[in-house]
C-alpha cells in the first residue's frame, strides 16, 4: 500500500505539472502510470475517446450488492503560483490553486488500497477532467460513460478546505455548495459625440441602471432565510472619454443554494433586462449559462450514514459545516445519482484559488484512511 511518503511524492509531482480543463494530457498519463503499477487482479482501466483525459477504473467486488462510485477532479487554474515552494508549478500561468492535486492523490491512495484488498462491492473511480470550467462531469454523463457496470448506485467525492484542520472531515445534510450560472448581458444603443447626448443612446448609463436594479434581486426577491449571490465582475463599454458608448457588456456570476432559487434569479435578471430595453429604447440580451454547475445537494439517507460514521469514528475529526457559495460540477452528477460530497481539511491561511495556496500534506494520509474506512463500512451495510 502507498505510504505517506509515496503519496506526498505523487502529490508534488502532480503539483508541478498542472494543466487546464480538457488539456490534462500529462496529468492523465501520469495517473494511468501510477495505477498501472498497482496490483491489476481486480482492476479494469477505461478511457473515453471523446473525453481523452478522463480515466475510469472498475474494481471488481468479491460479493457485490451495489456499485460505489468515487470521483476526483484533475484540472488546474490559470493562476501564476507564488508559493516559492521547491516543487511549485513548472507550467507558467497554471497552478493547482484549488487543490485538485490533493484530490487526485487521495483518490489514488484509496484505489491502491482496494487494488490490494478486494472490496466486497464493486467500485468505480472517475478521474474527471474539466471541473473548473467546461463541466467535465456533465460531458461524461452525456457521453453515456456511466452505463452498464460503470453505473454507480451511489457517488462520493471530496473537496479540500483550507479553513478546516488538516485531515479533518466536514459535511452537512442538504446543500454543501451552491450552484453557479454565468451571466453575460449585452446592451446595444447608439454611439455619438459627448457634446450631443440627445443624438445618441448611452449604454454606459443603461448598463449602470441594469446593475443597480439587479442589486435588489437578492434583497427583495429571495427568501432572506436562504442565500443567493449575484456578482458582476466585469463591465466593458466605450473607447475614449469624449465618445458616448453605443454598446456595453456586463459579465458576472449567480450563486444559489437550490436550483429553484437559481431559476428564480435567472428569471428576474431577464425581466430587468426587458425593462431596461423599454426604458432606454435599446436592445438588451441576457445570456445565462449554467452548464453542469448545479447545486451540490447531498442525498439525505446516504449523507446521514456518512456523517454518523465519521462522527462515531474516534480516528476522525469530524466537523459539521455550513453551506458554501463556491461552485462544483459534482452537483450535476449528484442530480443524476444519489451521493455525498464532503470536505477534507487542509489547513492553510491562503484561500482556494489564491496564488499562495499551500495545503498541508499531512491531510492526505488522514483523508485516505477515513474514506477507506467509510467505504468498508458502507459495503458492510445493507
Amino acid at each position: 500500500m502507498l505510504d505517506s511518503k509515496a503519496l506526498i511524492e505523487i502529490r508534488r509531482h502532480l503539483h508541478q505539472f498542472p494543466e487546464l480543463a480538457l488539456k490534462e494530457y500529462a496529468t492523465s498519463k501520469y495517473i494511468r502510470h501510477i495505477i498501472g503499477n498497482f496490483k491489476q487482479e481486480y482492476l479494469e482501466i477505461r478511457t473515453i475517446e471523446q473525453l481523452p483525459t478522463a480515466t475510469l477504473v472498475y474494481v471488481k467486488g468479491s460479493n457485490p450488492k451495489r456499485t460505489i462510485g468515487y470521483r476526483c477532479d484533475i484540472d488546474a487554474l490559470p493562476v501564476t503560483e507564488k508559493t516559492g515552494l521547491d516543487y511549485q508549478s513548472k507550467n507558467d500561468g497554471c497552478m493547482h490553486a484549488c487543490g485538485h492535486d490533493i484530490h487526485m492523490t487521495v483518490a489514488l491512495g484509496i484505489l491502491n488500497y482496494f487494488s490490494e484488498h478486494q472490496p466486497k462491492d464493486n467500485l468505480v473511480f472517475f478521474f474527471q477532467p474539466a471541473e473548473e470550467s467546461e463541466n467535465g462531469g456533465k460531458l461524461a454523463y452525456e457521453l453515456g460513460v456511466f452505463e452498464g457496470k460503470w453505473c454507480p448506485d451511489e457517488f462520493y467525492g471530496l473537496h479540500d478546505n483550507p479553513q478546516l484542520p488538516a485531515g479533518s472531515i466536514g459535511c452537512r445534510l442538504g446543500t454543501l455548495f451552491a450552484g453557479t450560472t454565468e451571466v453575460n448581458v449585452t446592451l446595444k444603443g447608439k454611439g455619438g459625440h459627448a457634446a450631443y447626448p440627445q443624438l445618441a443612446n448611452d449604454m454606459v448609463v443603461a448598463a449602470s441602471e441594469y446593475i443597480n436594479q439587479v442589486q435588489t434581486v437578492v434583497s427583495r426577491s429571495i427568501d432572506p432565510i436562504q442565500s443567493g449571490v449575484i456578482t458582476f465582475g466585469k463591465l466593458s463599454a466605450g473607447t475614449i472619454r469624449n465618445v458616448i458608448a453605443g454598446e456595453a457588456r456586463i459579465e458576472g456570476t449567480i450563486r444559489g443554494l437550490t436550483q429553484t432559487m437559481i431559476e428564480k434569479i435567472d428569471s428576474r435578471l431577464k425581466a430587468i433586462g426587458q425593462g431596461i430595453a423599454i426604458s432606454f429604447g435599446c436592445e438588451v440580451e441576457v445570456e445565462l449559462n449554467q452548464g453542469g454547475y448545479l447545486p451540490v445537494e447531498n442525498n439525505p439517507e446516504l449523507t446521514k450514514k456518512f456523517i454518523d460514521f465519521m462522527q462515531n469514528n474516534n480516528q476522525v475529526d469530524f466537523i459539521e459545516t455550513a453551506p458554501a457559495m463556491t461552485g462544483e460540477d459534482f452537483g450535476y452528477l449528484l442530480h443524476k445519482f444519489p451521493g455525498t460530497m464532503f470536505w477534507l481539511g487542509v489547513e492553510d491561511s491562503s484561500q482556494l484559488h489564491s496564488d499562495t495556496f499551500t495545503p498541508k500534506e499531512a491531510s492526505i494520509s488522514k483523508g485516505v484512511k477515513a474514506i477507506i474506512q467509510f467505504i468498508e463500512f458502507r459495503m458492510s451495510n445493507k
